[in-house]
């Protein structure tokens, strides 16, 4: 193919049609070029295509674009065109007549909503993030230590006259609070353009524009470009699943269901009022490819979180008898969309083996993070949805009832390796009435901060990459608002630095501590001691490495446990390298006077036993680093 920017060959034609293109943003849209620009656009039913913009007055008769062959692509070079100037393409159906403006689908860059304009620009960039490219593998990798902290751009942080911050100015603010938090990765809510800010992102319009509203294309590559020099990792939501209805999007594009379905039953989503994509369209397929590698090899991205991917794998998902379409075999799968994700997978894994792709996948649907040669869907991770469900629902109960749900802690262990597991606490469990993570947890505020506390020990325990949202960290009691910002002034009281000094504690010990994140995905990194006490509330469990061992105690209980005895597999002494309970985090600090010896009487099946304080409402963690008993 041509290296020529907006060039199109007869490969790129060929390529589209066959929904093999996975760069098309190198070819369509607009492109500057020595005295202009050139424009394409994919149109197929349309009978006139013109692009109008501040370089003609927005005349939609001064520069008409001609079809290219039977691709249904529509393009021209309009000379005098210059960078920053705003444009759109005003489309003719040729059957009915009807006319529309649009926005450019591969549009680099757009006005600040509610203008709704695509902008002339570049990427030009001189990155500074080389360090981090060449090493990102090992960041990313099955047993590294991932924790991923997510971030809504808009209400993070506000400025001191209440603004909402830049891509820039977040830039050092963020940067710093990350790496004070200890997590190894930032993983942003949709960033691709979209009209209305309280969909958070998902109801995209843009696939290849950072929004405008915190800055321009190259803002946002300074962002990324300094999460990277800080040793951060950078995912971003992508959201194939549905898109934004909004007359200058995508919908009814050329005035036919171009990139969606036509039936509603296929192609109009219920729950989001949004259009649903059309997988077994090649242009569409080429279309979406070309956007999640459009962020890769553009902005340096590690990872694409994948929204929704249940209601892409089944044709009946949110749907009642009647409003749905079975596939060819008569079943509820969409082997369309199915196909797609494994695609998706095999060109990032292809081009960018150094990152990963995860699911939001809130079903059984097996094999999610399984090679695609193995019959998978071939994402990096999937997200457990069970777990943060199971989890909740049991820490929102009073303790004196938490031994009738023991079964609700325990049972993930039954699937806990099925797949690559990221254990998210997300943005969807803190809005919509649901509360914060804090306002869940029962009792008086001490035993809220308590269980908090608990909460995160739990996440950061058990087998499986970490993702909390921003705010949980600092225990915030309102649930998130889109259009405020982290309660930052909760800082200023003892309580709420507590849990921040724990969560940095337990995502340093994390990283530091082969033995809690190196077999994350693998079942012999992992071991119950006691699964079987409902009656105490109390779990124990052996989290293992190469050399190491770390034995992980959690009373969900307010009564202290005294001398609870429990079998290991090393004699010598196990440190205390971290309680919850610690009068740094705001609790008692009950605990085990920096570790235990090991004695000679057997429990568990195990050779050796401790006896361990677990303290109320709290986690402790124990060391080994002693030779493994035969």
């Amino acid at each position: 193919m041509s290296a020529e920017p907006g060039d199109l060959t007869a490969e790129d034609l060929y390529l589209f049609n066959e929904g093999s293109h996975t760069r098309l943003y190198e070819k369509m849209g607009a492109h500057l070029v020595d005295g202009g620009c050139r424009f394409a656009v994919w149109a197929p039913d349309a009978g006139h295509v013109s692009v109008a913009g501040d370089f003609n007055d927005y005349d939609e008769t001064a520069n008409p674009l001609e079809p290219q062959g039977d691709s249904g692509i529509w393009a021209g070079f309009v000379p005098g065109v210059e960078k920053g100037e705003t444009y759109k393409y005003l489309v003719r159906n040729r059957e009915s007549g009807n006319e529309v403006y649009k926005a450019d689908p591969y549009a680099i860059y757009a006005e600040v909503p509610p203008r709704s304009a695509s902008v002339v620009w570049d990427l030009s960039y001189d990155w500074a993030d080389g360090d981090w490219m060449a090493s990102r593998a090992e960041k990313n990798r099955n047993d590294a230590p991932i924790a991923i902290y997510e971030v809504h751009l808009g209400s993070w942080r506000r400025g001191e006259n209440g603004h909402t911050l830049g891509y820039r100015e977040m830039a050092s603010e963020l940067v710093e609070y990350v790496q004070e938090l200890g997590f190894t990765h930032v993983e942003f809510l949709p960033v691709m353009e979209h009209p209305f800010g309280g969909s958070w992102g998902y109801q995209t319009t843009g696939y290849f524009s950072p929004t405008s509203r915190f800055g321009t294309p190259q803002d946002f590559m300074f962002l990324v470009d300094a999460l990277h020099q800080a040793g951060i990792g950078v995912i971003l939501d992508w959201v194939p699943s549905h898109f934004a209805t909004d007359e200058h999007g995508l919908g009814l594009f050329d005035g036919t269901h171009l990139y969606e379905h036509a039936d509603p039953r296929q192609g109009f989503h219920p729950d989001w009022g949004s259009y649903v994509f059309n997988y077994g369209r090649n242009e569409v397929r080429s279309f979406l490819l070309s956007s999640a590698l459009f962020w890769l090899d553009r902005y340096h991205v590690d990872g694409i979180r994948v929204d929704a991917v249940a209601s892409m794998l089944y044709l009946d998902y949110s749907r009642k008898d009647g409003e749905w379409i079975p596939n060819e075999y008569g079943g509820n799968e969409d082997l369309e969309a199915i196909s797609f994700l494994r695609r998706f997978n095999e060109e990032v894994y292809g081009a960018y083996p150094d990152v990963q792709t995860y699911a939001e996948e809130s079903t059984a649907w097996p094999m999610v993070s399984r090679p695609t040669y193995l019959g998978g869907l071939g994402f990096g991770f999937k997200w457990d949805m069970g777990w943060m469900h199971d989890t909740l629902t049991y820490f929102s109960l009073d303790p004196i009832y938490r031994r009738f749900h023991h079964n609700e802690l325990t049972f993930r262990g039954l699937y806990a390796f099925s797949e690559s597991y990221v254990l998210p606490l997300s943005h969807d469990e803190v809005v919509h009435g649901k509360g914060s993570l804090i306002g869940k947890m029962p009792g008086d505020d001490w035993r809220k901060f308590a269980n908090l506390r608990l909460l995160f020990s739990s996440m950061f325990g058990q087998p499986g990459k970490k993702l909390l949202f921003m705010g949980g960290e600092i225990a915030q009691w309102s649930e998130w608002d889109h259009d405020g910002s982290v309660d930052w002034s909760l800082l200023e009281w003892e309580p709420h630095r507590g849990v921040r000094s724990l969560v940095a504690d337990l995502a340093r010990l994390y990283r530091e501590e082969t033995a809690l994140h190196e077999m994350d995905c693998d079942p012999a990194g992992f071991e119950w001691v006691e699964a079987n006490d409902p009656g105490s509330s109390v779990l124990a469990y052996l989290r293992k490495g190469p050399d190491d061992m770390v034995l992980v105690v959690m009373n969900y209980t307010p009564v202290p446990r005294y001398n609870y005895r429990l079998g290991v597999s090393r004699d010598g002494v196990w440190t205390e390298i971290l309680n919850s309970d610690a009068t740094v985090y705001g609790g008692s600090g009950m605990g085990n006077f920096g570790g235990i010896e090991a004695h000679d009487s057997p429990s568990h099946g195990r050779p050796f036993s401790v006896n361990v304080t677990v303290p109320p409402l709290g986690a402790v963690f124990l060391k080994s680093t002693g030779e493994i008993t035969p």
